[in-house]
C-alpha cells in the first residue's frame, strides 16, 4: 500500500509538470486583457503587409505556421499565415483558438468569381461559406464515367453514423458570417476605391475548378460568387470554439469573364480588412 502511494505520487507530479510545460510554451495571458482579433492568410501575398502593419509586432512560430502578434490602434491583433488548403487553415485556426483565446477571426484573401458581374479587384464579404469539396458521387459501373450534376453534398457534421447513408446529410452545410464583424466591414465599404464591395457565399475547396459548367452549378444551386481553398474549414473551426467568424476575399481572377489574374489584389484586400478591423476594435474599445 506504501508502494502504491508513492508510485500515485509520483505519477500525478509527472503529470502536472507535463500541464505546466504545456501552459508555458503558449502565451500567458492576464484574464483582465483583451482577447484578440486574429486575421489569416494563407500566402505571403496575403498577410504580409497587415503583419508589416502591427504596432510592436513579435513573430511567433507553431512548427509550420507563423502568428505576428502586435496591436492596431492599441489593441491586439494578431496575424496568422494558415498555409493553404483547407487542412493546414483548419489546424491554423484551431492553434490560433487554443493559443490565443480570439475575440474574432476574419480569413481573408484572394479568390477566384463565380459569375460574370464579379470583376478583378472586387471583394466578396462572405455572408456565408460552403465546402465545395464535400459530396457523394452518383453511382456508376466502370465504363460509365462520371458525371458532376449526379452529386450531392455531404453534411459531415450531421450525421454520427455514414453521412454517405444517412439521407439528412445530404444537404450543403452553410457557416454564417458573424453579424458584428459583418457590419464593421459595411461601416468602411466607402474606403475602398478598388472596386466594389459585395455580399455573398464563399465558397471553399482543395479542387481549382476551371470548368465554366460546374462553376455555373455551384453559382446556381449553392450561391457561390467567389471560390478558394481555406474559408469554409476556418469558419468550421471557428464555429465549434464559438468564436465570431468572418470571411472576406478579394476576386483576383474571373473565368466566367475573362478577367485575368492580378497579383496586387492581395495587398488591396489587405489594406480594406485593415479598415476593418480598426472599425472592428473600434467599437469594441466604445464599449
Amino acid at each position: 500500500m506504501f508502494m502504491t502511494r508513492i508510485v500515485s505520487t509520483l505519477v500525478a507530479m509527472v503529470l502536472l509538470t507535463g500541464c505546466v510545460g504545456r501552459d508555458a510554451a503558449a502565451p500567458a495571458r492576464a484574464s483582465s486583457s483583451p482577447r484578440p482579433v486574429v486575421v489569416q492568410g494563407a500566402m505571403d501575398v496575403e498577410i504580409r503587409k497587415l503583419a508589416g502593419a502591427l504596432e510592436n509586432a513579435t513573430e511567433e512560430k507553431v512548427q509550420a505556421w507563423t502568428f505576428w502578434r502586435g496591436t492596431v490602434d492599441g489593441y491586439p491583433v494578431v496575424v496568422s499565415k494558415t498555409l493553404k488548403g483547407m487542412s493546414n487553415a483548419a489546424a491554423a485556426t484551431a492553434i490560433a483558438a487554443e493559443r490565443y483565446h480570439p475575440l474574432a477571426i476574419i480569413n481573408q484573401g484572394t479568390a477566384g468569381g463565380h459569375e460574370p458581374g464579379l470583376h478583378v479587384f472586387d471583394i466578396v464579404l462572405g455572408t456565408d461559406a460552403v465546402n465545395l469539396g464535400s459530396f457523394k458521387t452518383g453511382t456508376r459501373a466502370r465504363g460509365q464515367g462520371s458525371n458532376f450534376v449526379d452529386w450531392m453534398p455531404l453534411d459531415l457534421m450531421r450525421s454520427e453514423g455514414s453521412a454517405g447513408q444517412d439521407p439528412d446529410a445530404r444537404s450543403m452545410r452553410r457557416f454564417h458570417g458573424d453579424e458584428g464583424l459583418l457590419a464593421a466591414a459595411r461601416s468602411v465599404r466607402g474606403s475602398y476605391r478598388k472596386g466594389r464591395v459585395v455580399e455573398g457565399v464563399i465558397g471553399s475547396s482543395e479542387i481549382w475548378n476551371s470548368e465554366i459548367d460546374r462553376i455555373v452549378l455551384f453559382h446556381e444551386q449553392f450561391g457561390t460568387i467567389a471560390e478558394e481553398m481555406e474559408t469554409a474549414s476556418a469558419a468550421q473551426i471557428a464555429g465549434l470554439f464559438q468564436i465570431p467568424f468572418l470571411g472576406i476575399r478579394v476576386v483576383s481572377n474571373n473565368i466566367t469573364n475573362g478577367g485575368t489574374y492580378d497579383g496586387k489584389t492581395g495587398e488591396a484586400c489587405q489594406d480594406y480588412v485593415y479598415d476593418v478591423v480598426k472599425a472592428y476594435v473600434g467599437e469594441k474599445l466604445k464599449r
